[in-house]
């Protein structure tokens, strides 16, 4: 059985190419059943979650990600969220990969971003905002610089110290990148704010979107969680990975369906309306766009084969 580790990911998955096998994953579908999780006490912390996210095609691959997520784990200088990967096959059962899904969620998550994006945000966008610098910020900077001619990148944190390291670390990626401390004018300068956070909290308001900018929100991933108000949702035109999900796990959307700003038929479409063609993206460079995701499944089956058939050299 092939085992592949985060470094080994990272390698197979180039942006590019998961982006178009997004693409075409969201275009042609599988079998993704809405996840089932679990809150998991934690003695003097805040609960911690487990996940898990099963996916498949018929004849193709069966894939299952079990995913932890410790919101505490910084006292400990340990990561939030950790996940493993099983891919099997789907005409026998058989195992024949592992991979570490630390990079491949990371990856897959940040490519489902760029897809959106490749609808919904201009297509001269060339100012970027990171709000957070966690695991996931470099990897969105990256991949939205994949699909829209970035010159600058900007990063927002609550520390200033990890949004200098992250802005040092895009720099040596060859991307121009700087560290900011006012949100407020940051957000309102740029074309595409891309929010990456652990947040309870709005952290983007809606007065300060710009027309013709185009927001993408990944942290929150729970109902109790948002990382923009209400006011964001009713100035945006909406789309998410998947109504499935959205409708009942992310926050920002929860919250505004419970609170009347938002009703699902405000929901314009989700990635597979995208991908498909059902449902057209941006209409004018004047409309502000918001994409909401919460992870799918689906994402992470297609990132483990590409993975699994770079690695071997040929599909099975």
């Amino acid at each position: 059985m092939l085992h592949l580790d985060d470094d080994a990911v990272a390698t197979a998955l180039d942006w590019p190419g998961l982006v178009s096998a997004l693409r075409a994953g969201f275009r042609n579908g599988a079998e993704s059943p809405p996840r089932p999780h679990y809150s998991v006490k934690v003695p003097g912390e805040r609960d911690a979650t487990l996940l898990l996210m099963p996916a498949w095609t018929t004849g193709g691959h069966i894939g299952l990600k079990t995913v932890t997520v410790f919101p505490d784990n910084g006292r400990r200088a340990l990561p939030a969220v950790s996940s493993h990967y099983l891919l099997m096959s789907a005409r026998d059962g058989r195992i024949v990969a592992s991979l570490e899904a630390g990079e491949l969620t990371s990856r897959r998550t940040a490519a489902a971003s760029a897809l959106a994006s490749s609808y919904l945000s201009r297509p001269d966008a060339c100012s970027l905002l990171i709000v957070g610098a966690g695991r996931m910020a470099p990897n969105l900077a990256l991949a939205h610089a994949s699909v829209r001619p970035i010159e600058s990148v900007q990063i927002w944190a609550r520390d200033m110290a990890k949004a200098d390291q992250l802005a040092r670390q895009l720099e040596g990626m060859g991307l121009k990148a700087a560290a900011v401390s006012a949100l407020e004018t940051a957000v309102s300068n740029a074309d595409i704010i891309s929010c990456a956070t652990l947040s309870e909290e709005p952290l983007v308001l809606g007065e300060w979107l710009r027309p013709g900018c185009h927001l993408d929100l990944v942290g929150a991933f729970t109902p109790s969680m948002r990382e923009a108000d209400d006011a964001a949702l009713r100035r945006a035109s909406v789309f998410v990975d998947t109504h499935a999900g959205a409708t009942t796990e992310a926050g920002e959307i929860v919250q505004a369906l419970a609170s009347g700003a938002l009703a699902v038929g405000d929901i314009r479409g989700d990635l597979f309306d995208l991908a498909s063609g059902r449902v057209e993206g941006r209409h004018s460079k004047d409309e502000i766009t918001l994409f909401k995701s919460v992870g799918c499944s689906l994402e992470d089956l297609v990132a483990a084969e590409l993975c699994f058939e770079r690695s071997v050299g040929a599909p099975t």
